[in-house]
């Protein structure tokens, strides 16, 4: 197989969910490993806090299922790779199982009758000793959580503190750091540290 038809074949890998040639396309403009720039489909969800009302109120699961949506969480969760869930499936599988399944699953999901599967857990020690509790969802559960993320992150990021940098598009430990610094610049010289423990290990 010549480089262009390797290149082409996964191009079509990554456009599972078939898309009018009107809507947007995958490959072009897309950020991250391959990508160019902001995606027009980002630019398109880039709802303000105001918009947050209207959007939730108006096909918010239509959204979801959207077929350009639904590409770029395929894209982002291959991307990520990770372990099987408590299925076995592997990322490299999803793309098969996809092909199959991808009309049953979006009319699951626009109809409410999808169901996530149990979650496997798995201990990762730690460096200073004992375990910290993992969470490992299938790579179908993923799919769906990634597609749900694109819609509704866009909405609510802007709701948040300017001061949270954990788990924020565009935002690291290094971006805290900067922010700390300026702070002890400002002349704070308190620092609280509060770590709350397994606290999502507990349901109760």
């Amino acid at each position: 197989m010549s480089a262009e038809q390797q290149k082409g074949r996964s191009y079509e890998q990554l456009r599972l969910f078939p898309i009018r040639e009107e809507e947007y396309d995958l490959g072009h403009g897309m950020t991250g490993e391959g990508g160019t720039g902001t995606s027009q489909h980002e630019e398109r969800q880039a709802f303000t806090a105001l918009d947050t009302g209207r959007a939730l109120a108006e096909d918010l699961m239509e959204r979801v299922c959207d077929r350009a949506n639904l590409n770029q969480a395929y894209r982002r969760v291959r991307a990520n790779k990770g372990s099987p869930g408590i299925d076995g499936m592997r990322v490299e599988d999803l793309d098969e199982w996809c092909r199959t399944h991808k009309d049953e699953l979006i009319a699951s999901l626009i109809d409410g009758s999808y169901q996530p599967q149990p979650v496997k857990g798995v201990q990762i020690p730690k460096p200073g000793g004992g375990a910290r509790q993992l969470g490992i969802p299938t790579v179908v559960d993923r799919l769906v959580q990634q597609a749900i993320l694109q819609v509704l992150e866009p909405m609510f990021d802007p709701m948040f503190s300017d001061s949270s940098f954990g788990f924020r598009t565009h935002r690291s430990a290094h971006d805290a750091l900067i922010q700390a610094s300026k702070y002890v610049e400002e002349g704070y010289n308190i620092v609280v540290d509060c770590d709350v423990e397994k606290f999502f290990d507990h349901t109760s």
